[in-house]
């Protein structure tokens, strides 16, 4: 029997991604067709993260909507929101990527939950780091860089998801290695140090380039990805090896 044509394995998603990504899109459109500045603004102050929140010092005077409510689902609802056309797209393509894979391997509620801990753990990094700041975060990048870590701790596995020739879905549940295992593999610490060093980078130089307006928050970006590295065997339903010379630092 022929294997399926690799169109059909291109488009082989899996339905909590696209749900996701409708999402995103339907937040997008929501925010900046059907609501006026002002709305906008309102929006904003409601679900994105803010650190200025968090410090009485700074906005004592100012009653936030939404709350302590909203002081604790800002850490998630920022990463439903963003900044423009070109920001939602690039996410988009790394969420189709990443999550893809880390989707298959957990299961969507799963999955769900790893992407809300993840966003929570960037805004917890940028919170520390950007404390008593007025300057909204969104995107859903802290969330994604979590899926990229996930994704680091079994895509380098023989037979994962970098294998051209299996099913997706049955390349995503491979056999993780501990997470010491993992970091003696010079694959992964080359992504490990290929991903820090573009983030540091990008985010540096977005912070010094006169006229340069979105500044990324690459803070946010570590925190998550920190998260999902530390936290995959916590979501990880699929029985992994045990390295025998090791501790299972998971």
């Amino acid at each position: 029997m022929l294997d399926q044509p690799s169109s059909q394995r291109i488009l082989n998603v899996p339905p909590v991604v696209l749900v996701l990504l409708v999402l995103l899109g339907l937040v997008h459109a929501f925010l900046y067709l059907a609501l006026t500045p002002e709305q906008t603004t309102d929006f904003l102050l409601l679900f994105a993260f803010i650190p200025a929140r968090y410090d009485p010092s700074v906005t004592s005077d100012i009653v936030w909507p939404g709350g302590w409510a909203a002081d604790v689902w800002t850490f998630v609802t920022y990463a439903m929101i963003h900044a423009n056309l070109t920001h939602l797209f690039f996410n988009a393509l790394w969420l189709l990527a990443f999550g893809s894979p880390v989707a298959w391997r957990f299961g969507a509620v799963r999955f769900l939950a790893f992407m809300a801990v993840t966003a929570a753990a960037g805004a917890a990094v940028h919170l520390i780091t950007h404390f008593g700041q007025l300057l909204p975060v969104i995107g859903a990048s802290a969330a994604i860089s979590g899926a990229m870590a996930a994704a680091a701790r079994f895509a380098f596995q023989h037979g994962g998801p970098l294998a051209p020739w299996r099913n997706p879905k049955e390349a995503s549940q491979v056999p993780a290695p501990p997470l010491l295992a993992s970091l003696r593999d010079p694959r992964v610490l080359v992504f490990l140090l290929a991903w820090f060093g573009s983030n540091l980078l990008f985010g540096l130089w977005s912070s010094a380039v006169p006229g340069f307006d979105q500044a990324v928050a690459w803070e946010a970006h570590i925190g998550g990805f920190l998260a999902g590295l530390l936290l995959f065997g916590a979501f990880d339903p699929v029985p992994r090896p045990q390295d025998a010379g090791a501790p299972d630092l998971q």
